[in-house]
């Protein structure tokens, strides 16, 4: 096997010319797939500079050996890469997920073809159509064929040679007017032939070509006064224009054209396929493709492109696409629409990329929830560009009616999940008033003090509940603590949910739909829910202390006692004055309701 320097001096060799290159180890393993337009200049790429991704360096470190296949075209490299890449599954390339076989129709290759549904399609000869999304779809489309047309459903050889022998007989179908007995010659093979061309039509989506032709069948017919031929024609008719009603019209402006909508999180892109003819949607799947290198979304596209043309045999001139593939197809002309039915299309089809992606991950968070937990942070990480996962986050919240009781709350989360053990709340001692940037400074001084001061662990990430003037607050608080750059600080503005950076004048704006923000959402709400519960307990304290306790000669153990025999204070005005001395004898008694319907008469002089 060739050493690295031998790899590097194959580089200069090789020509400027599209193909494929692949990267061996040195037990001769694939590593990767490329495809190129230029193999030369971007297989001389990996070595000539030190990447920023990690997952590339260690690619070019293992490659031990390199070959390349020369091509004529970039389209025909992107699907020779697409083949070989299916073919070696290679460690570092994008990895196609396709956990479940799909369903399909097949036309048997065979003297009166049977139309049937199967999975794992043959080399057999037969023709096969789709993949299917979804089994159901399937079945609804070959219920159809059924209907409009009679085929066979047997398993008889119905070669000329058989027939003309009178080998068979025909059958229960027969009677039940599903079949019109080819078995017994009762059918030529021509006009079985000419059905199964417009089943053939019918499952790609050409109903209106087939439509056009029974209606001209069964005009011919009427004129010949073949009524009853003419009425199968009609009863054919309906049952498509039935089928084709249901199917997602767009615009018949539009023809035929390939629909492409990516979703992505931290590790997989999701691509969702519509295959569009004559208007309406005849086919619509969603694959998901995990990335190995941090592979661009345009790289991620060519394949898809590639993979699902080639699956559903498309020949369509036009693909709407979310961004420019970077790769030109003979006869292909890719649009990325801005407005109108062409971008509706577009955003139909992103949403089902996303609907796939989400429900995707909701089934990871039940069988993996590890494997969920660790998505989530990643993300977390990609988007805020932080130098480490954040599996301990603290967020502060600040909570005050008009300046008084104010209150901050710190809500603390692990592994994305709430640890409501260590949540603390804060009662504000050093701010007289409204004071939101003083009194988040001084919670989060009290807080990050006392644990450098124990010496206790401190969280990847810092959430500050409000704008840039609370985050500035918290700021100088990490100034002061030497916590700066130690502990990663963002803060998140209620109005339109922006991310502010210390020192960046402009908001970061995260997807709506991102777990991201989902999670720092979660945070912001779970900090005000914690705080406001605080602070009402503290203003509902200080309320029965001024009713009760301001009375001369009421204490606190009075006080107590009466609000847990009585449960408020107006319960204790509506009490006769023998339940309230029989509580707390007469003497204080006595006090009591003096001194409430002494407070209940100064309220009313206020409000007169």
């Amino acid at each position: 096997m060739a050493s690295p320097i031998d790899v590097r001096d194959k580089v200069s060799l090789l020509p400027n010319k599209p193909g494929v290159y692949q990267f061996y180890d040195s037990e001769g393993k694939i590593l990767y797939v490329g495809k190129a337009t230029s193999l030369r200049s971007r297989v001389g790429s990996y070595f000539a500079k030190n990447h920023p991704d990690g997952k590339t360096r260690a690619l070019v470190r293992h490659i031990a050996d390199l070959r390349t296949i020369v091509v004529e075209t970039p389209y025909d490299a992107l699907l020779l890469e697409n083949s070989l890449i299916k073919e070696y599954q290679p460690r570092y390339n994008i990895m196609l997920r396709d956990d479940k076989s799909y369903p399909w129709i097949r036309i048997r290759n065979e003297h009166f073809p049977r139309i049937e549904g199967m999975r794992n399609p043959e080399k057999d000869g037969s023709e096969y159509f789709g993949p299917f999304a979804a089994v159901r779809s399937m079945r609804v489309l070959l219920d159809l064929l059924h209907k409009t047309h009679k085929f066979r459903t047997c398993n008889y050889d119905l070669s000329p040679a058989n027939i003309a022998k009178g080998k068979y007989k025909r059958c229960l179908e027969f009677h039940l007017g599903n079949c019109n007995a080819p078995c017994e010659g009762l059918q030529q093979e021509d006009d079985y032939d000419t059905s199964v061309t417009q089943a053939r039509q019918v499952v790609r989506g050409r109903i209106s070509g087939v439509v056009r032709q029974l209606r001209e069948n069964m005009q011919e017919h009427a004129e010949k006064l073949e009524f009853e031929q003419a009425n199968e024609l009609l009863e054919k008719v309906e049952l498509l224009d039935k089928y084709r009603a249901k199917s997602t019209v767009v615009s018949p402006d539009i023809g035929d054209v390939d629909v492409f909508g990516l979703a992505r999180n931290t590790d997989s892109t999701f691509v969702n396929y519509m295959r569009v003819i004559d208007g309406a949607v005849v086919h619509g799947i969603t694959i998901e493709l995990k990335r190995k290198l941090d592979e661009p979304d345009d790289e991620v596209l060519q394949l898809a492109i590639a993979e699902l043309r080639q699956r559903y045999h498309s020949n369509a001139p036009e693909a709407i696409v979310p961004m420019e593939p970077g790769i030109d197809i003979p006869g292909v002309t890719f649009t990325v629409p801005q407005r109108g039915d062409k971008k509706h299309l577009l955003d139909l089809s992103t949403r089902n990329a996303q609907y796939f992606m989400l429900d995707k991950q909701k089934q990871e968070a039940l069988v993996d929830p590890e494997a969920s937990t660790n998505r989530i942070l990643e993300q977390l990480k990609l988007d805020l560009r932080l130098s480490e996962l954040p599996r301990h986050i603290e967020c502060f919240d600040n909570s005050n009616t008009g300046g008084t009781d104010p209150v901050s709350a710190c809500v603390v989360f692990k592994d994305a999940k709430p640890s409501k053990r260590d949540y603390r709340h804060f009662n504000i001692r050093t701010v007289v008033g409204p004071d939101d940037f003083a009194s988040m400074e001084e919670a989060v001084e009290r807080r990050y003090a006392r644990l450098v001061t124990e010496g206790e662990p401190l969280p990847q990430l810092v959430v500050i509940d409000g704008g840039k003037g609370q985050l500035h607050a918290a700021l100088n608080v990490f100034d002061r603590l030497g916590l700066r750059g130690k502990i990663a600080l963002v803060g998140i503005a209620k109005n339109l949910e922006e991310i502010f950076f210390p020192g960046d004048p402009y908001p970061l704006h995260i997807d709506k739909r991102s777990t991201s923000l989902r999670l720092i959402q979660h945070m912001r709400n779970e900090a005000h829910r914690f705080g406001i519960t605080h602070h009402r307990s503290k203003r509902s304290k200080r309320t029965v202390r001024t009713g009760l306790e301001d009375i001369s000669g009421i204490g606190p153990g009075t006080a107590q006692k009466l609000l847990k025999r009585f449960g408020s204070i107006k319960g204790i005005r509506e009490a006769t004055s023998e339940e309230v001395v029989a509580e707390v004898g007469a003497k204080k008694a006595d006090v009591v309701l003096k001194g409430l319907a002494l407070a209940v008469r100064s309220d009313e002089q206020k409000v007169s």
